[in-house]
Order: C-alpha cells, then structure tokens, then sequence
C-alpha cells in the first residue's frame, strides 16, 4: 500500500478513547513515512463544522433531519478532504464515517439501520474505509469517562447508547476482513498495539 491511499476510519460509542488512538496511529504512520491527513465527522470541513455545531449543540432536530444532516456533512467531507487525499497516496484517518450515522440513527434513533446505511452510501459515493476499527466500551463506561459534559447526543438514555453499541458489534461481526474490534478498556497502548498490528499486516506500515 505504499503507492497508493488507505483508508482507516474509527468508530465506537461517546467516551470509547478514540481521539486517542486516532492520534496514536497518525503518528505511527508519520514515522513510517507516509503522508496523513486526520479528519472527523461530523467536521473536517467547513461546511462541515457549521454542521457539527447544529446537529450537536443547536435546537431541536427530529431524527430524519438528524440523518440528514449526517450525511450532507460526509458528501462534503468525501468530495473535499477525503478523495483528494487517497489519490495523492495519503492515509487518511477520520474520527467516524458512515457506520456510526449508521449505528445511532439507523438503530439508536430506530429509523432503519439498512435506510440509513443506502442514504449514507449514496452521500459518500460508495466510499468504504480500508479499515474500521471499533473501539468498544459499555455505555455506563463511556458516560463515566466524559465527566458531566454532554453534547445533544452524548445526553441520550443508556438503552440508545446500548442499542449504538450492539449496533457497531453487528456491524463488525458481518464484515470480519474490514473491522478490528478492540476493548477499549484495554490501556492505550495495547489498543495501539493491535491497530499497529493489523496495519502491518495490511502492508500500510
């Protein structure tokens, strides 16, 4: 892979350490020698960003108008930052992507999960990560490791935050060769260690 893009995208529930790792890998590739471009979504654009601070901190949104939202701020991300990227030969890691708009409208809001997953595939083109790594942790975890601040969907009952998780698992369990599940209590560096691993044998480090 080292003539050509790679695609990594992080998911996992609110408080699961992901930012973390995100930073970890960047760095491992960078020492590699390989060009990285980290990103996120909701964000990374800024459109992108404007879109962020509406759907997470602005008024009221009913779940239809939340996926909406989701999937405008990934067409952009993909057209703006994404594919450029990869056809530079980048390695381009992002903070979520389409499985977790997936997992918290399609099954934390209840609106479908297959709906949610062809309305995302259409907005980012078909694009899919190389690889996604999920980090897991319980719901009562995550909660616990954000202290007392929430955002608008951080706020949400337990049972929404554990029908997201159960969601991610489903996910990665239908698609073995493109999903690494990690605990995310395991200690960062372990959890480095494993992604790390799974990128060597990738060919990507």
């Amino acid at each position: 892979m080292t003539d050509s893009g790679y695609f990594i995208a992080f998911e996992g529930g609110d408080g699961a350490g992901k930012s973390t790792q995100v930073r970890r890998v960047a760095e491992a590739l960078e020492a590699a020698g390989r060009e990285v471009v980290v990103t996120r979504q909701p964000g990374g654009t800024t459109l992108g960003a404007a879109l962020r601070d509406l759907v997470l901190h602005g008024g009221a949104l009913t779940p239809r108008a939340e996926a909406l939202v989701f999937a405008a701020d990934k067409a952009q991300h993909v057209e703006e930052v994404i594919l450029p990227s990869l056809a530079r030969g980048a390695v381009v890691v992002t903070d979520r992507y389409v499985d977790s708009s997936v997992a918290y409208q399609g099954a934390g809001r209840a609106l479908g999960a297959q709906e949610v997953a062809d309305l995302q595939a259409w907005a980012v083109g078909g694009l899919m990560p190389h690889l996604t790594v999920v980090v897991d942790v319980d719901p009562a975890t995550g909660r616990q490791r954000r202290g007392g601040t929430d955002d608008r969907m951080e706020s949400e009952a337990d049972a929404f935050h554990v029908a997201v998780r159960e969601h991610f698992l489903a996910m990665a369990k239908g698609e073995p060769h493109r999903y690494l599940v990690v605990d995310g209590t395991a200690s960062p560096d372990e959890i480095a260690e494993r992604v790390h691993a799974r990128l060597v044998d990738e060919g990507v480090l």
